[in-house]
């Protein structure tokens, strides 16, 4: 017997299946049928409405993120122009504080005179060797109107060109004081902007 011979008998014949006439109710009624649409209707209806719900959850999802980084975009200019603003102002306002001292340096040199002393006033009252580091226009004011009636000095007055008419800096053993315009300037500004910062 051939290999596909045995194959064959092994194969079950199809045969037509019987039907019985009788007993069993094989039909569905109408009514069933109505129940076993609605059933499959109603269950198609929640998987759609669950899928949905799902799709248009992550759609918003999605969106709102979108409108998010936005806004956040839109906002970042204006950030950045503050910013620039706020630089600005103060580098506008620093420039007119040194017109300022220029001008009232021009129509009272002798404001110097009260620089050097709150600056000197600020040195430990056991200081030595002090030094009066001044621009050489000041130094003769300065000479004449904090003279000491014995004609002694408790400082030294040393003449410095890089020093701007009107400040000074004070140098003693011990510590050292910096009331030159510019560390004046911006310790004015940095306390009116902390100021404003904080209010």
């Amino acid at each position: 017997m051939s290999d596909s011979e045995s194959r064959a008998d092994e194969v079950n014949r199809w045969e037509v299946p019987s039907i019985e006439q009788g007993g069993g109710s094989g039909l569905m009624t109408a009514s069933g049928l109505q129940d076993l649409q609605k059933e499959a209707y109603d269950e198609a209806y929640a998987q759609g409405h669950a899928a949905g719900l799902e799709a248009g959850t992550k759609e918003i999802a999605e969106r709102v993120a979108r409108l998010d980084a936005l806004l956040v975009a839109q906002a970042k200019p204006l950030s950045d122009v503050d910013e620039i603003v706020e630089q600005q102002i103060v580098e506008l306002a620093m420039s007119v504080a040194r017109k300022l001292f220029r001008r009232e340096l021009k129509q009272d040199p002798g404001h110097v005179v009260g620089v050097v002393r709150e600056a000197v006033g600020l040195l430990p009252v056991a200081s030595r060797d002090v030094q009066v580091r001044l621009h050489p226009d000041d130094a003769a004011l300065i000479r004449d109107a904090l003279a000491a009636p014995d004609g002694e000095q408790a400082w030294t007055l040393v003449e410095d060109p890089l020093i701007d008419r009107g400040g000074c800096r004070i140098i003693s053993e011990t510590s050292q004081v910096n009331a030159e315009n510019s560390a004046r300037l911006e310790a004015l500004i940095a306390a009116i902007s902390g100021d404003e910062r904080h209010s």
